[in-house]
């Protein structure tokens, strides 16, 4: 098979270790695909493995791909492989381990793979898998006529959960940053409040807590809840998992990849693009996401040649 590009390091470290590099691509396995990527979506997941901050997780065989979220064209299937066949139409998610989606060939399980909606680009489509199936999960026991509040609404798992929280029939309040208030009101969330907001005004409302960037104190997020509410912090650490065992509202949670939840996002969801780059010039643009933290408002999206 010929070589293409794709987003690599040979090391752990800041932004400085990415570099752009040939690789061939492997024949799909046993219950594998191999997509040509037309577009592919970053996730602060990205950055935080290249730091290392999963290595335990993750090892150090390298050289180490990057990226997560896709969406290109069905190029050839492995063995066993029965709901895809080459030259469909899909958007999926890599490998946790092995990533590699910020690269013009990439391979996933079958299972994390599904077909995209005609009516749905590429670009758009690539922005949905992680952030999608996270906020999913994370409000599958919303139900219609709850409160729900989300920090960090405007984040991409904020948006996500604010859309599924209101399609099963909740009320959305969220904090954002104070200079984007009236963006989280387009969305219909109500009250918003910015991030140094003071629980005790709030106190008592929500059925659910929802803590995207997992910065909210303890206290406060209690605050907020109802009787027999409920805490969801998807940046899990060794204190908020032993917290998440024992008995109370609090419950740390990282997607799981189910194929029919990727089905229903992948359905329903849709998420605005804040910048779209090529792939040559991908490096420049996740530096700048890491660090500056810019541009706001939406995914940061990476193109491949040809597209």
């Amino acid at each position: 098979m010929r070589l293409v590009k794709r987003l690599q390091y040979d090391r752990y470290g800041g932004p400085e270790v990415m570099r752009l590099a040939d690789f061939e691509p492997p024949r799909p396995g046993p219950d594998e695909v191999l997509v040509r990527v037309r577009a592919a979506a970053s996730n602060a997941l990205d950055w935080k493995m290249r730091n290392g901050e999963m290595k335990l997780m993750t090892g150090r065989s390298f050289p180490r791909a990057m990226g997560h979220d896709f969406a290109g064209v069905v190029e050839a299937v492995g063995a066993g492989v029965t709901r895809l066949k080459a030259s469909d139409a899909v958007l999926g998610v890599a490998r946790f381990r092995q990533a590699g989606a910020f690269a013009e060939m990439v391979t996933a399980p079958e299972k994390a793979v599904v077909f995209k909606p005609v009516d749905l680009s590429y670009e758009r489509a690539a922005a949905l898998p992680t952030v999608g199936v996270t906020a999913y999960q994370a409000t599958a026991e919303v139900r219609p006529g709850q409160a729900v509040f989300v920090n960090g609404c405007l984040g991409g798992v904020g948006r996500a959960a604010v859309q599924f929280a209101q399609a099963r029939g909740a009320s959305v309040a969220g904090s954002c940053r104070d200079t984007a208030a009236d963006g989280a009101r387009e969305l219909g969330v109500e009250p918003v409040v910015g991030f140094g907001f003071d629980p005790a005004a709030l106190a008592g409302r929500f059925d659910l807590v929802f803590d995207t960037p997992g910065m909210l104190p303890f206290a406060a997020a209690r605050t907020l809840l109802k009787p027999r509410g409920t805490i969801v912090d998807i940046v899990p650490t060794p204190a908020k998992m032993i917290r998440s065992a024992l008995p109370g509202p609090f419950r740390a949670m990282m997607g799981r990849l189910v194929t029919s939840d990727l089905e229903e996002v992948a359905r329903t969801l849709r998420l605005p693009i804040a910048r779209t780059v090529p792939l040559a010039e991908a490096i420049q643009a996740l530096t700048e996401l890491e660090r500056e933290q810019r541009p706001k408002g939406g995914k940061l999206v990476i193109t491949m040649a040809g597209t």
